[in-house]
């Protein structure tokens, strides 16, 4: 979807379309949700400090998030992929992976799939979503942000490698910052240069990565779209106004706890259940510090989380004045509930039995 927040904003309000429109509350702990494009035209992006926004682009107009509405939007979004295919992998709401190789309807090809799809989208929803058609998921990424806002790209098997050449290193999946200087350091600035340097190389240097990294450089990417990905952890955190500290953050945590807690449930009535509790914390400097604990038995309610939680205060290894502007608390480690409770019995009647 483009500029999936911002742009519900101005369908739902037609004063605010043609205007830059910025999705955050106003504050210095505020970060954007979202920017209209014509709010990006003065360098607004996501994930961008509030305040920093507001200085690029002074006349912005501010909107606080309303994710109710735009779960709903998502919701219709996602019925319209479901018309075409069931291998449907959602990366966030406003995004997904979709496998058409099979389809539930008789268009002819990708490409008039995704036309379809985004016509449905225009004419049921208001919105506008870019597609990029491609033969692996890699590929699909990089082709939908190719034409956006409101485009289509195609990248066909023939075409691969030309197109993969002069784009930046940086452009591939998993090539942050910091493997980019790592690659610059070795004169590989694109994909055509990466693909000079030889595997053996690759693999001495960077071990898998360097295999994972040729394969892309060529092209190459096998991960299947998974349309029903288990969670890894679910969590909750906050933002403070003003910096606390540790001895300050006890009813934060244990108000996090309640709502990870109740994120928890709705995973126990799938039959999965988590026994690691982590607490997050940013510090006022911008470091961020994970204390977790894996449990033999899983929490029994939020109090005891929200107790765990606070506990692992104690091995925060930071003077006691250390002020922190961000709290979180989560729990991961997901098991299957009936498996977990099978080896538990094994393990008690082991214990009281030995042989």
């Amino acid at each position: 979807m483009d500029a999936f927040y911002a742009s519900v904003e101005q369908r739902d309000d037609p004063s605010l379309r043609g205007k830059p429109v910025v999705v955050a509350w106003r504050g210095a702990r505020s970060v954007v949700c979202a920017a209209s494009y014509e709010a990006r035209k003065f360098g607004v992006r996501s994930a961008m400090p509030a305040v920093r926004a507001e200085r690029l682009c002074p006349q912005a107009i501010f909107v606080p998030p309303d994710f109710t509405r735009y779960k709903a939007v998502s919701r219709k979004v996602r019925e319209i992929f479901a018309r075409h295919t069931d291998l449907i992998e959602p990366l966030s709401l406003d995004e997904a992976y979709l496998d058409v190789t099979f389809t539930k309807t008789e268009l002819p090809s990708a490409t008039a799939t995704a036309e379809a799809i985004r016509t449905a989208i225009r004419e049921e929803t208001q919105l506008t979503a870019s597609a990029g058609v491609a033969p692996n998921k890699f590929l699909a990424k990089i082709a939908s942000d190719w034409n956006k806002p409101d485009g289509l790209f195609v990248i066909r098997p023939h075409q691969v490698m030309a197109f993969l050449a002069p784009l930046p290193v940086g452009r591939l999946p998993g090539v942050g910052k910091v493997m980019e200087s790592k690659l610059e350091a070795l004169h590989i600035k694109t994909v055509s240069d990466l693909r000079e340097l030889p595997l053996a190389e690759l693999e001495q240097r960077f071990g898998r990565w360097g295999r994972r990294l040729h394969e892309l450089s060529l092209g190459m990417d096998d991960h299947p779209v998974q349309p029903n990905q288990l969670t890894l952890q679910v969590s909750s955190e906050d933002t403070f106004e003003h910096d606390l500290t540790l001895d300050e953050l006890e009813p934060h945590i244990r108000r996090l706890a309640e709502k990870t807690w109740a994120a928890h449930q709705r995973e126990v009535q799938h039959g999965r259940i988590a026994r690691t509790v982590v607490l997050k914390l940013k510090t006022a400097d911008f470091h961020t510090l994970t204390r977790s604990l894996t449990l033999a038995s899983p929490p029994r309610s939020a109090q005891e989380l929200a107790d765990l939680a606070c506990a692992l205060r104690s091995r925060v290894e930071r003077p006691a004045d250390s002020r922190y502007r961000l709290v979180g608390v989560g729990l991961s480690g997901f098991v299957d509930q009936d498996s977990f409770i099978i080896q538990s019995d094994l393990f008690d009647n082991a214990t009281a039995h030995p042989t």
